[in-house]
């Protein structure tokens, strides 16, 4: 770790837990070089798990409905 990360850092642990968190969430960002993190919202979690089960269930679009979605014109 370089001096100035280290000085960093042990200025980040005389704060909050809450700010904390802020800072190691935007360092992680930071760090993650274009690999952004993704966290759904409970909504977007709960229409994830009904897609995957629609899945499991065969209950998928066919060719000739994806073909009708894409070939309709676009605002």
């Amino acid at each position: 770790m370089t001096e100035l990360l280290d000085r960093a850092v042990e200025r980040v642990r005389a704060l909050s837990p809450e700010k904390q968190d802020e800072f190691a969430r935007v360092l992680m960002s930071l760090a993650s070089e274009g690999e952004e993190i993704y966290r759904l919202t409970p909504e977007e979690e709960a229409d994830l798990i009904e897609a995957e089960a629609e899945i499991e269930r065969g209950e998928i679009a066919t060719d000739a409905e994806v073909a009708a979605v894409f070939s309709k014109p676009r605002p």
